[in-house]
């Protein structure tokens, strides 16, 4: 049977409005806000493709977590990083929802910190403390048992009352010459709005992935790009990390003492720029990123 059309409909709506809180999760499982974006695309392409044959879908947000929560386990997988997941032992631990200065403070917790739980305590800590699914709903994405589930939210949150008690993690390094010099070139001539200067730095075959919005190729279609940043004054770049990544952070300058509202990541072949990756449009991609403005 050929699938609803309303049904595709409605389900792209959702896909919009759950795509930050899908992020948070994502994020949180693999341990990188940049990695957690390639694994919600991965995600809603592969619910985009199921569409075709499981419509109409019961439960859809239920639907979406689960495809997340598969897709983030495949890509820790891949990259070799999961641990074994035992079954967890048939016990009954109360799993009562924490107060709200626990809440917070879980809420809070670094992305490295989150990674130092195993898989099933990381998902179920970050699903109930986190995004406030109930135990039947966690369940239901884990594909868990209700005894294995609350067994794994007591140990993961057991963990991390012990790790907050542990010293801060030393602080990032900072950034190679090499890096700071290309990126202080590109975000000098930026803020200056010196846009042919712009140009003349990026390869022919440039690739722009404005994410959530588009991606653009070649030097030709990449130039419109810098045209749009001309019409609007709601940016101004600095020079930093991300993540530990060398990046471009961006804030509002009607905000002086606000956080960075999104960043952009740049790629260098040889002396030119070869690919953007621009989060002007997925600004839920920068909550709980550790972003470190360059003091060199």
């Amino acid at each position: 049977m050929a699938p609803d059309p309303l049904a595709i409909i409605d389900i792209r709506a959702l896909l919009v409005g759950m795509r930050p809180k899908l992020h948070r999760y994502c994020a949180r499982m693999v341990g990188s806000v940049v990695d957690g974006e390639d694994v919600l695309q991965d995600a809603l392409i592969k619910a985009m493709e199921a569409l075709q044959s499981v419509t109409p879908v019961n439960n859809p947000e239920g639907w979406l977590f689960r495809i997340a929560h598969n897709t983030a386990l495949d890509f820790l997988r891949r990259r070799n990083r999961q641990e074994a997941l035992r079954s967890a032992e048939e016990v009954e631990v109360i799993a009562d929802r924490l107060n709200d200065v626990e809440s917070r403070q879980i809420a809070a917790t670094s992305l490295r910190t989150f990674m130092r739980l195993p898989v099933a305590q990381r998902s179920s800590v970050i699903l109930m403390d986190v995004l406030g699914c109930s135990l039947a709903e966690i369940c239901d994405i884990m594909d868990f048992s209700l005894p294995a589930v609350k067994a794994a939210l007591h140990r993961g949150r057991t963990q991390l009352r012990e790790f907050a008690e542990e010293p801060d993690d030393a602080p990032q390094s900072g950034l190679s010459e090499a890096d700071r010099t290309r990126l202080n070139a590109y975000v000098g001539q930026f803020n200056a709005r010196n846009f042919d200067a712009i140009r003349a730095m990026i390869a022919d075959d440039i690739r722009l992935d404005l994410v959530n919005r588009k991606k653009l190729n070649g030097k030709a279609e990449v130039s419109k790009y810098f045209g749009n940043y001309s019409k609007v004054s709601d940016w101004h770049l600095v020079t930093g990390q991300v993540e530990g990544r060398p990046a471009i952070l961006v804030f509002d300058p009607n905000e002086p003492n606000g956080r960075p509202k999104y960043f952009m990541l740049l790629n260098w072949s040889a002396d030119k720029l070869a690919a953007i990756r621009d989060f002007r449009y997925a600004e839920y991609v920068i909550d709980g990123a550790d972003c470190v403005a360059d003091r060199g």
